[in-house]
């Protein structure tokens, strides 16, 4: 699949790169996308809640009526869940949410997720370029030349660049990553996929194992 290369204008270039085939040209494995993505959404997770249960609160254990007869459920002391301001049961402990995935399944997945954003037309690659300083105003530009404002917009370096990453820093709609870093789920929840000229090469890199 050939794609046009075009400048931070917007205009093209003259120029076209070929994308691998054996990375945006596959057939989509719609479960490794669903585990790689619930992977990401599960690292993201505090895991920090947590409640007092009976044997943690403190308060008296004396017995505060009849086992039976009273009319209502047997409770023990004033700790007991059945009351008001008691302990909970089997309430949320602090843990960790992760859990693990082979490297060729999270392999396959960002192939995937790349398959579909090629499937959609919804790859833009651009030669490479640096900002002089970090202003959001040219960032906002260089997404009006291209025309991809007002849509959610990943952008892919090859390396960390702090001028381009601090402009889009406070664009809700624009997320600048480096070819290292990409996963799946950036990848999905992007419009539009904008990749530099080398960056393709480093994801070819990456991926192709």
């Amino acid at each position: 699949m050939e794609v046009s290369v075009l400048n931070i204008n917007g205009q093209e270039t003259g120029r076209k790169v070929t994308l691998n085939e054996s990375i945006f040209g596959i057939e989509p494995n719609d479960h490794v996308l669903y585990l790689d993505v619930k992977q990401y959404l599960a690292n993201q997770r505090q895991g920090t809640a947590k409640t007092k249960e009976r044997s943690e609160l403190s308060g008296s254990t004396r017995k505060l009526g009849r086992q039976k007869g009273g009319g209502g459920a047997r409770r023990g002391d004033i700790n007991s869940p059945v009351l008001v301001g008691g302990a909970r049961v089997f309430g949320p402990k602090p843990r960790d949410y992760g859990f693990k995935l082979n490297k060729k399944v999270k392999q396959l997945a960002r192939k995937s997720a790349l398959s579909y954003k090629a499937q959609e037309n919804s790859i833009l690659v651009v030669e490479d370029f640096n900002l002089d300083a970090p202003k959001t105003k040219d960032f906002v530009n260089i997404a009006k030349n291209l025309k991809v404002d007002g849509r959610k917009t990943l952008l892919v370096l090859p390396e960390v660049n702090k001028n381009v990453y601090l402009s889009a820093r406070n664009l809700q709609q624009a997320e600048v990553m480096t070819a290292s870093t990409l996963n799946t789920y950036k990848v999905l929840n992007a419009d539009v996929l904008i990749v530099t000229e080398n960056s393709l090469k480093a994801i070819d890199e990456i991926l192709i194992k």
